[in-house]
């Protein structure tokens, strides 16, 4: 195969894998590839036909590749780098899609893991957006103090709902485990309760997880909790 039928077998290839239709002289021209008239290029076809690379489903139809023509193109013209800065740039983004997500997952899984160690509600904020995960809210309504104050039971679920992402926005939070307890000017609606909190990191960005209960809470107990489950969200 000499340079012209290859690089005829190339454009051919080309075109069918973009539109999936048969492939004439015309639009080869149309193209720019190619300095030279219509029969010519209908001549080179119908030789690499004749060799095999090629195939003209009907009469009238331009041509397609048969397997021995793509086999001739990848192994002899194949050249992925001309699409490797497109290709990469679709992986990225796809690639920061797919680990956001699988980070809400490992923040949802700590906290249902935490939720199932405390007697309390346990929250996290996730990384890259405002969103709160919290479960437990039914651990909370067994507790006494709830249990004869309905009122309070509606109160800590509109905070859960509609203010602990700008709650925790508000207050200090590092490595360390911070104690808001009883705290008016922070939780003015749920002045009982206490808040728990610590920052863990996934993949350089930071998030916040922590208990919210009772201010009769097990304080010893919610800590130890609490470090054991940031600490899973800390080691990967």
């Amino acid at each position: 195969m000499d340079a012209r039928q290859g690089k005829l077998l190339v454009a051919i290839i080309d075109q069918f894998i973009e539109t999936a239709l048969p492939v004439g002289s015309k639009r080869l021209l149309e193209a720019g590839e190619f300095c030279c008239s219509s029969a010519t290029l209908r001549s080179e076809m119908a030789r690499l036909e004749d060799e095999g690379f090629l195939l003209q489903p009907h009469v009238s139809a331009g041509r397609i590749p048969t397997a021995q023509g793509y086999r001739m193109y990848v192994r002899d013209y194949l050249e992925p780098s001309r699409h490797a800065t497109v290709v990469r740039r679709r992986f990225d983004t796809l690639k920061e899609q797919y680990f956001k997500r699988k980070d809400q997952e490992r923040v949802y899984e700590a906290v249902s893991l935490l939720a199932h160690m405390v007697p309390n509600v346990a929250f996290a904020k996730v990384p890259h957006k405002s969103q709160v995960y919290y479960l437990g809210l039914s651990n909370v309504l067994k507790q006494p103090e709830f249990q004869g104050d309905p009122r309070l039971v509606s109160e800590v679920a509109e905070v859960l709902e509609e203010h602990l992402s700008a709650m925790l926005g508000r207050i200090a939070v590092d490595e360390e485990i911070r104690y808001y307890i009883g705290d008016e000017h922070l939780m003015a609606q749920i002045p009982s309760c206490s808040l728990i909190v610590t920052e863990y990191q996934i993949r350089g960005e930071k998030g916040v997880i922590g208990i919210l209960g009772p201010m009769r809470m097990d304080y010893s107990y919610n800590t130890v909790a609490l470090e054991l489950a940031a600490d899973l969200l800390r080691s990967h």
